[in-house]
């Protein structure tokens, strides 16, 4: 990691006049300010002076970055990070990328300026060719994402079986007509695609084949539950459940049921994921898939502070437990 030191040796002044540069004092001799902004940008050093006084007063900083924090699902696993770090006198630091690439970069670039010292990504829009060329300047956790090749430390649920049980679950009530709901495309490869692996699965080995008019991409928030109930009840041929993988998505499709005379589950069964406490408090009750939330953010940031302090962390998936919670929606 290019260091003040680097940039003095390379650019042969003074360290109080790489120091003047860099905070951009005046009075300097306008070759010897371009020979230290070139080293700078040469060798890829970055100062950052206020998050560096920050750091001698606070301590550690671990950046975390969801798409969007006021889905229940992040609230919760931020809260858990947060305290896990806390305990071992880090702070957190919480990104919201709204599944902008772009945003995301900008996050990741404090890593780079070391106005973090880590990056938890609870979620992640650029391709991973791009992201880990930041591991030179800080340790990454995937945090409720998966990547194919392990290269760094990644803790989540098996969203594979996940998918499969729930759609499983459907079918073994006598649904066949299942629609399903994803939060990125309808693909084999990117975001969502161990989900969709495992909705297909459970089809296939049903006998059932897939109605692309009952896939719906891209779906996230309440609204975009009323809105999919809306499409399927304009349907001429209509689902008679939907996995949804999504407790928001599922509580508006249940909202807007009861408002359009939509009886649940007798003529549509719906299954979330995440068991949210708005799980419990719709009528029906939502069934769903609980993803242990709390042990999620906790490993995740157990696993950033000891790669931090030079503790053994595997490259691997840590993979946890999750529950389908039957209740009556379906």
């Amino acid at each position: 990691m290019p260091n003040i030191n680097d940039v003095v040796r390379l650019s042969g002044v003074s360290k109080s006049t790489v120091s003047r540069v860099i905070n951009n004092y005046p009075h300097i001799a306008p070759e010897k300010r371009e020979r230290v902004l070139k080293v700078m940008e040469e060798i890829g050093y970055t100062p950052n002076v206020s998050a560096q006084k920050l750091r001698g007063l606070a301590g550690k900083i671990i950046g975390v970055i969801v798409p969007r924090i006021v889905n229940p699902f992040f609230s919760y696993l931020v809260e858990s990070i947060e305290k896990a770090g806390y305990a071992r006198g880090y702070q957190t630091l919480v990104f919201q990328s709204h599944e902008d690439s772009e945003r995301e970069l900008d996050f990741l670039n404090l890593l780079q300026q070391k106005q973090i010292d880590g990056v938890i990504m609870a979620a992640y829009e650029n391709d991973w060719d791009i992201i880990k060329k930041y591991l030179k300047f800080g340790p990454i956790v995937m945090c409720n994402e998966y990547l194919s090749q392990p290269a760094i430390p990644m803790v989540r649920v098996d969203q594979f079986a996940a998918s499969y049980e729930g759609v499983k679950h459907l079918l073994d009530q006598g649904y066949r007509k299942i629609a399903y709901c994803t939060g990125g495309l309808f693909s084999d490869s990117g975001k969502d695609k161990d989900r969709n692996q495992g909705y297909q699965k459970a089809l296939t080995e049903a006998g059932i084949e897939i109605n692309p008019n009952w896939i719906f991409i891209k779906r996230h928030t309440i609204e975009d539950g009323k809105k999919v109930l809306h499409q399927m009840m304009n349907m001429q041929d209509t689902p008679d459940a939907i996995f949804t993988g999504s407790d928001e998505v599922a509580a508006g499709i249940i909202m807007e049921a009861r408002k359009l005379g939509v009886s649940i589950p007798e003529q549509l069964a719906v299954i979330g994921f995440d068991d949210q406490p708005i799980a419990e408090m719709l009528m029906p009750e939502l069934t769903t898939i609980k993803q242990p939330i709390a042990d999620i953010g906790y490993t995740a940031m157990d696993l950033m502070i000891n790669s931090l302090e030079g503790k053994a962390v595997d490259n691997k998936i840590h993979t946890l437990p999750f529950q389908l919670i039957n209740r009556k929606s379906t």
